[in-house]
This record gives structure tokens, sequence and C-alpha cells, in this order.
């Protein structure tokens, strides 16, 4: 371990001992606990109030950088003594130092939906100067076009391109769950003259601002949380959110909806779509679902009311 290196303290639990294994670990002076999963165990919308745990957990703490072992070893052992707790089975290990803000640089390339829409980091120069290009970081809020879910709805975005450059042209557009935004910037470059992107987070309320404004289009954007959303004539709704809070928004989507308009839901599983689309089905007339490693698009046309 050198110099600069973080300590890490890592741990096996379960949903029993993970607190306790928790609790030791700030005890001895961990700056940071992380839960992560150690069997590749998917946890998918936990129900509400309930904590959730994978059935074998890394608790992995971190340490204050260029922590001598030792001292380290002696305030783990201490920390157990002082809580009752037997010195479980742990793993002490060095995170080397790095620039972290920049280390996902390396991983993180132009992602290409289409024809001719791309996602590309700041750090990468687009590779089709004349495509429709949205420059996008990782940051605080989800949507970068990584996950299937937001790929999915790319990808529709993407297909379109090929029938017409500008396939949301002159469209209303509510990007309902926004996240980081990339949804809402995608469609103001495909032409909106107007998106609406809503979210609960704060935090992506700000990195939807952020994001619009690096790519020019925050002058089309209606940024706000959704119960500011008054609108009966839009073209078209997008919503990358879960399962259940879809289930509960059908009709609210079937006011927002003109006759005609279309709607796309993503953020759910295979197994989910025809549940969902039960939900739904007294507004809307169902089309085609996609599905990308489990997860699932589908799209609907809100009927006449």
């Amino acid at each position: 371990m050198t110099a600069g290196d973080w300590p890490e303290v890592a741990v096996v639990a379960t949903p029993e001992t993970a607190s306790e294994l928790e609790d030791w670990l700030f005890m001895a002076g961990a700056v940071s606990v992380t839960f992560q999963d150690k069997n590749d165990q998917p946890i998918l919308e936990p129900a509400p109030g309930e904590m959730r745990l994978w059935d074998d957990i890394s608790l992995i703490g971190l340490f204050a950088q260029a922590q001598n072992p030792d001292s380290l070893i002696s305030s783990l052992h201490l920390a157990a003594y002082s809580s009752g707790l037997a010195i479980p089975d742990y793993e002490l290990r060095a995170l080397p130092d790095a620039v972290w803000e920049r280390a996902w640089m390396q991983d993180y390339r132009p992602m290409q939906f289409g024809q001719n829409l791309w996602v590309c980091p700041s750090h990468v120069a687009p590779p089709n100067a004349d495509a429709i290009n949205i420059q996008l970081d990782p940051g605080l809020a989800f949507g970068t076009g990584t996950h299937a879910t937001t790929a999915l709805c790319l990808s529709w975005f993407g297909r379109n391109t090929a029938m017409q450059s500008k396939p949301f042209d002159g469209a209303i557009v509510v990007d309902f769950g926004c996240g980081s935004g990339v949804l809402a910037i995608a469609a103001a470059k495909l032409g909106a003259k107007m998106v609406y992107a809503v979210d609960i987070d704060e935090q992506a309320i700000m990195a939807t601002s952020q994001n619009a404004a690096q790519n020019g289009v925050l002058d089309r954007l209606t940024i706000s949380q959704p119960g500011c959303l008054a609108l009966d004539n839009a073209d078209v709704i997008v919503a990358n959110i879960l399962f259940e809070p879809l289930t509960t928004l059908s009709e609210r989507f079937s006011t927002m909806l003109k006759t005609g308009g279309m709607l796309l839901m993503s953020g759910i599983l295979e197994d989910q779509v025809d549940e969902l689309q039960m939900s739904y089905n007294s507004w809307f007339e169902f089309g085609p679902t996609t599905v990308r490693n489990g997860w699932a698009l589908t799209t609907a046309t809100r009927r006449p009311k």
C-alpha cells in the first residue's frame, strides 16, 4: 500500500448482518460504505418503505487516504470489541489514487442510435459531425444511453430518423421522468418545438437544465416537477421510469395526449408488459414492443377522446 492509496475493507454480509457490519466499518473510521451484489442478483422495485437487499452482499468500507494499515487494523478490532461483535473475515486492500472525475472517460465512448443520432461525451469529437449529436457526460442523474431502457428509447428515436431527418418536427413532447434530460434533448434536436421535461428528483431537474444548455436547446425545454405540468395537447409522451408508477399514470397520460398521439413507455421488464398494457387499454391502442436484455419498450397510440 503506497502513500497515495485509499484503504478499503471488504466483508461479506447477509441481509441479517449487513446493518451491524456497516455500523462496524463506520465506527472503525470508514468515510463511506458501499453495498454491492456478490452474485449478480437483480433487485427491482422494492415496495414503498422496503429496504430490500441481495442474499449475499459485499460491504466495501473506504477509509482515509494514506491511513497506516496497522492503525486501521487496530481500529477495526477496537470497533468490533466496542460493539460486542466477533471480528468477521475481511479483506484489506488498496484503492490506488486517481483523478476520479476523469476515470469514467476511459470507457465512455460515443454511442450511435439508428442512422443519424449519436450521444457523445464531451472529451471525444463526434464521429459524424453532420449527424444529430447530443453531448452528454455521466453525472448525478440517470440516463446517458448506456442502460438498456434509455437505449431502447433512443433507438426508437434513431430508427425514425431514417424515415424523416426531424421526426418530431413541430411536435409537443413530454419527457416524463427526464433524469439527465437525454431524451428531452434528443426530442428537441429532432425537431420538437417544445419539450416538457419533468422529474420528481431535483438533481434530475438541475442536470437536465445544464445538459440542455450545453446542447443549445434550453430555450425549447420547460423543466419542472410533474405536479407543475398541465397539458392536454401533447403529440408524444416518453416515460422511461418504473413499472409501479407507470401503472398509476394511465389516465393522466390519456388526458395529456391528443388523439393519435404517441406514448412510449420503458423502464419495465419484458414480463411486465402485458400487465402494464391492461392498465392502458381503455385509452390506448398498443403497437409493437421492443426488448433488450430483458427490458422492454412498449408503444401505444391515443384513441379518439
